[in-house]
C-alpha cells in the first residue's frame, strides 16, 4: 500500500488530461464521450439490454480503468434513459492510480451534458483510498465500487457476477499488465453465460489471450482513427473455486419483504441498504425510538485502528471508513458530524513505534504524523506527546446517522416491541413478544448485538459484551477552541452543544447500565493523560465525578474483533455436513451448507461501529440479492458466521 498515489496528469491545451505514468490518453481527443457510446455503450448493447430489464431488474458493468469516470457517467446516464424505474445498476471498477478529487472535478467539467450525474459523483469522491470503496448514488438505484489498487491483486478477491465489461486500460503497448492473460482469467471468472465485453484496442495478441479465457471474440469498426476495436461474449465455463461453507444460500423470497430486530446502527443500515433496493422492511425496536442504546452517545468517533500488515479487519475498517464519510456528506456539519481530525497521541514508545510503521504503509491524506509542536498548533491545547493525524475523521452524532438511515418510504419502524421468540412457519419468520405476533415475514436479520444471543438459530455464534460509560463534560471559553478528536487510551472530542463527550471506559464483568462515580472518576484520569492543559482549561479539577452527566452502554465484539455479517446456518447441521474437517481442514467436501432460509445476521461491532456497520448494512444486501460483495471476499469470509463453527470443527471441538 505504501506505493499508493494519485494519478499524476498533464493537461493539454484542449484542457484534456494525458498520464504521466503512461505516456497516455484518458480518451479520445476527437471526442471521448462520443467514443465511450461507440465502444462501450454501443459495444455491449446496453441500450437495448437496459430497456428489456424486468421490473426491479439489475444489472453489473466491470471495468478495466476508472480514469476519469467518464464511462461510468455515461453508462449511468443511459440506464436513467432506458430502464425500468425500479431496476438498479451496479459498476465495478479497477483503478491503480485514481485522480484527485480536484483533478476528477477538472475533468469531468469537459462534459457539461453529464454535469448532474457528475456533481453526485464529486460529492461522494471523498476518502478514496487503497481497496475496495463503496458508492451509493441516485437514492441507491446506481452502486459504484471502486477496486483501487492493481487489478491483478483486485479482481482475485472479487465476489461477483458481471452482464458485461468495459476493457479500458491505457494502450496495450503502454500498461501491457492491463491486457494480460492472467487478468483475463479473472474476467472470465466473474463472466457468465451471455456476459459481453467491449474494448477499443484490436491487437492480435488481445484477441488471442481473451479466446483462451473463453470469449468469443469479433473486430467491429472503431471510434475516430481506431479503424478496428473488439467485441466478445463468454462462451466459456466459469470455474466455482467458492467454500461451500461460504458460498450464497440458493433461497429467493417470493415476497421482498424484510423484518430487522433491533434499530441501532447495525440495524438502521441493515434498513437502509435493503430499502434502497425496493425491499419493504419492517425495523423493530424495544425502546421508544432508534439509537437508544450503545449507538446513543451523543458523539462518536472515526477512529481507524489499522495495522500495516493489511489484516481482514484492517481492510474492512479502511473500506468501511470511505463509505461512512460518503454517507456523513448527507449530515449537517458542525451539529450532526464534524470533520475536525482525529489526533491519535503516540503517549509511550511502543505506541510511536506502531505509529511510525502506519505512517510508512498508508497514504499521507489518510494519515500523517506530527511532531508535538505540530501536534499542539492543529489541536489548539498542549500535549504530552505528538502523533498520528488522520484528516478526514473526526467525530459523529450517532443517532443523527441512525435517523438518516431510517428514513425511508419503504422502512416501517414499530417501536416498543420486542421479539422475544422467532420461529419459522409456513415458509416465514414469526417474531413474537409472546402472545403476539410482531411480524410475519420471508427474510429477518439479527441486529441487536449480544441480544441476538437469545434466538436458538444464533446460539454457535462468539459473542461478548462490553460495558463502557462516557461524561458529559460542560464547554468552556478556554476548551472551546480544541481544534480535533484527541485519542489516547481514551478520548474527548470537540465540544457539540456546548459539551465535550469524554470516554470511554472498558468493563466486561458489568451488567448494570447506571453510570457509576468511579467511572466518571475514570474518564477525567484518562483527560489528564490525553492534555493536562485540556483539563485545566475545562476546570477538571472543580468537576465533581458524582455530579457529572453520562450515559453507559454494551458494546458487542467477538474474539477477533471482527463483525459478523451474512447467512446464518444450523450448527448441530452443520458439524454433521463437515464433519470431514476435523480429520483434515484442507478437504473441501461439496456438501450445501445448511442454511436457515432467510435468516441472517449483523452485529458484533464493538467501538467501530461507526466505521463498520454501515459498510456492513450493504454487504448484508448484496448476501441477499446476489450483488457483487462490496469488500474483498476474504473479508466477507472473515466476517462469515460460519467461521466459528468452522473453527469448532478444526478444533475438534463440539457444535
Amino acid at each position: 500500500m505504501s506505493d499508493f498515489h494519485h494519478a499524476q496528469l498533464d493537461w493539454d491545451e484542449q484542457g484534456q488530461p494525458l498520464s504521466r505514468e503512461f505516456d497516455d490518453v484518458y480518451f479520445s481527443p476527437a471526442s471521448g464521450i462520443d467514443e465511450t457510446h461507440h465502444v462501450f455503450l454501443d459495444g455491449n448493447d446496453l441500450s437495448r439490454r437496459f430497456a428489456e430489464l424486468p421490473a426491479g431488474g439489475r444489472f453489473c458493468i466491470g471495468e478495466t480503468g476508472f480514469g476519469t469516470g467518464l464511462n461510468f457517467l455515461c453508462a449511468w446516464q443511459l440506464f436513467e434513459q432506458c430502464a425500468p424505474a425500479d431496476a438498479r445498476l451496479q459498476f465495478v471498477s479497477v483503478e491503480k492510480f485514481p485522480l484527485t478529487r480536484d483533478d476528477l472535478r477538472r475533468a469531468l467539467a469537459l462534459w457539461p451534458q453529464l454535469a448532474p450525474l457528475a456533481t453526485q459523483l464529486l460529492d461522494q469522491y471523498v476518502a478514496v483510498h487503497p481497496g475496495f470503496q463503496h458508492f451509493s448514488l441516485a437514492g441507491g438505484r446506481v452502486l459504484l465500487t471502486l477496486l483501487v489498487g492493481d487489478a491483478l491483486d483486485c479482481l482475485p478477491e472479487l465476489d461477483a457476477r458481471f452482464d458485461a465489461w468495459f476493457l479500458d486500460g491505457f494502450a496495450p503497448a503502454k500498461n501491457p499488465d492491463m491486457w494480460s492473460p492472467a487478468l483475463f482469467a479473472q474476467l472470465a471468472r466473474l463472466s457468465g453465460p451471455g456476459t459481453t465485453l467491449a474494448t477499443f484496442t484490436s491487437a492480435g495478441f488481445v484477441r488471442r489471450a481473451l479466446k483462451e479465457a473463453g470469449f468469443a471474440i469479433k473486430r467491429t469498426p472503431g471510434f475516430g482513427k481506431k479503424w478496428e476495436m473488439s467485441r466478445g461474449r463468454f462462451e466459456g465455463q466459469a470455474p466455482d473455486d467458492s467454500k461451500p461453507w461460504y458460498a450464497r444460500p440458493n433461497f429467493a423470497p417470493e415476497r421482498r419483504e424484510a423484518l430487522i430486530i433491533g434499530a441501532g446502527l447495525a440495524g438502521c443500515a441493515s434498513a437502509a441498504s435493503l430499502a434502497a433496493r425496493g425491499w419493504q422492511v419492517t425495523l423493530l425496536e424495544r425502546h421508544d425510538a432508534p439509537a437508544r442504546e450503545a449507538s446513543g452517545n451523543p458523539q462518536g468517533v472515526l477512529y481507524l485502528k489499522l495495522s500495516a500488515h493489511g489484516t481482514p479487519l484492517s481492510r474492512l475498517i479502511l473500506s468501511g471508513f470511505g463509505h461512512t464519510r460518503r454517507l456523513l456528506q448527507r449530515l449537517e456539519q458542525g451539529r450532526e458530524w464534524q470533520a475536525c481530525g482525529v489526533l491519535q497521541l503516540a503517549f509511550d514508545a511502543k505506541e510511536a513505534q506502531r505509529q511510525a510503521r502506519l505512517a510508512e504503509a498508508f497514504p499521507p491524506d489518510l494519515l500523517h504524523s506530527l511532531d508535538q509542536h505540530q501536534a499542539q498548533a492543529l489541536a489548539g491545547v498542549e500535549l504530552p506527546a505528538g502523533g498520528l493525524f488522520y484528516p478526514e475523521a473526526g467525530w459523529v452524532h450517532p443517532p443523527a446517522l441512525c435517523q438518516l438511515l431510517s428514513k425511508h418510504p419503504n422502512i416501517r419502524l414499530i417501536t416498543h416491541s420486542e421479539a422475544l421468540e422467532l420461529r419459522r412457519e409456513d415458509g416465514l419468520w414469526c417474531a413474537r413478544d409472546g402472545e403476539r405476533t410482531l411480524a410475519a415475514v420471508p427474510v429477518a436479520v439479527l441486529a441487536g448485538a449480544a441480544e441476538v444471543l437469545r434466538f436458538p438459530q444464533a446460539a454457535g455464534l462468539q459473542l461478548k459484551r462490553i460495558r463502557g460509560q462516557i461524561s458529559r463534560l460542560p464547554a468552556t471559553a478556554e476548551s472551546v477552541g480544541l481544534g480535533t478528536v484527541l485519542c489516547a487510551e481514551g478520548y474527548v472530542a470537540p465540544p457539540r452543544d456546548g459539551e465535550h463527550t469524554l470516554g470511554a471506559s472498558f468493563d466486561f464483568h458489568s451488567t448494570d447500565l447506571t453510570p457509576t462515580v468511579s467511572e466518571h472518576a475514570g474518564n477525567l484520569q484518562l483527560l489528564e493523560e490525553i492534555s493536562p492543559d485540556l483539563g485545566r482549561r475545562l476546570h477538571a479539577v472543580e468537576l465533581d465525578p458524582a455530579r457529572l452527566e453520562g450515559r453507559a452502554a454494551f458494546r458487542c465484539t467477538t474474539p477477533d474483533y471482527l463483525p459478523i455479517v451474512g447467512p446464518l446456518a444450523d450448527a448441530e447441521a452443520f458439524a454433521e455436513a463437515y464433519a470431514v474437517l476435523a480429520k483434515d481442514a484442507r478437504q473441501v467436501p461439496q456438501v450445501p451448507a445448511p442454511w436457515y432460509d432467510g435468516l441472517y445476521v449483523n452485529s458484533a461491532h464493538g467501538s467501530r461501529g461507526l466505521i463498520t456497520a454501515p459498510l456492513s448494512g450493504e454487504l448484508l444486501a448484496a448476501w441477499l440479492d446476489g450483488e457483487p460483495l462490496p469488500v474483498p471476499r476474504t473479508v466477507a469470509e472473515a466476517c462469515h458466521p460460519n467461521r466459528f463453527a468452522l473453527r469448532r470443527l478444526i478444533r475438534g471441538q463440539n457444535a
